[in-house]
């Protein structure tokens, strides 16, 4: 065989809150023009400007485990180019710094409209929501509360299912 450098796949537990995430957002979005796509996706973010996004060589390129789009427009064969309405990271060990300071800050650059954290060993989500460009302090959802997306209308979860559907 021939080796090959590749990451471990997420853990069972990060893998069940997607799913789970998943099922209970398309379910949400039935009724909506709002699109979701599920890891491995590229979103496509421009480094400088909007404008110049067309250029391939000022993009960063990140595989959020869930993002919704509502702009049908920003969908082509390669994934999304543009920020999403929404992205999602469900935390896992490796990647928990990564997903609460780098991709928080991409994401409030590229002007995600709303970013949530979801910590499955921890039972809760953080929602950042973008105001004046800007993301304050987060909404910290436990287990047992409902999240209301602020940004697409429908979006409406009961977090206790979704966090007791992932315990093995």
């Amino acid at each position: 065989g021939v080796p090959w450098n590749m990451s471990p796949a997420p853990g069972t537990t990060h893998q069940r809150m997607v799913r789970e995430l998943a099922v209970a957002l398309y379910a949400a979005l039935a009724d909506s023009p709002c699109e979701l796509f599920l890891s491995p996706f590229d979103v496509r973010l421009p480094e400088t400007t909007a404008e110049q996004a067309e250029d391939e060589t000022v993009l960063t390129v990140v595989q959020p485990d869930v993002a919704i789009v509502c702009d049908a427009d920003k969908i082509d064969a390669k994934g999304c180019l543009g920020p999403p309405d929404v992205m999602i990271e469900v935390l896992s060990p490796s990647s928990a710094y990564r997903d609460e300071t780098d991709k928080l800050h991409l994401y409030e650059a590229q002007g995600v409209k709303e970013y949530w954290i979801v910590n499955p060993d921890g039972g809760y989500i953080m929602v950042y929501t973008l105001v004046d460009k800007k993301y304050g302090k987060p909404e910290y959802l436990w287990h047992d509360d409902i999240l209301i997306s602020k940004v697409i209308d429908g979006i409406a979860l009961e977090l206790a299912p979704l966090f007791a559907r992932i315990q093995s």
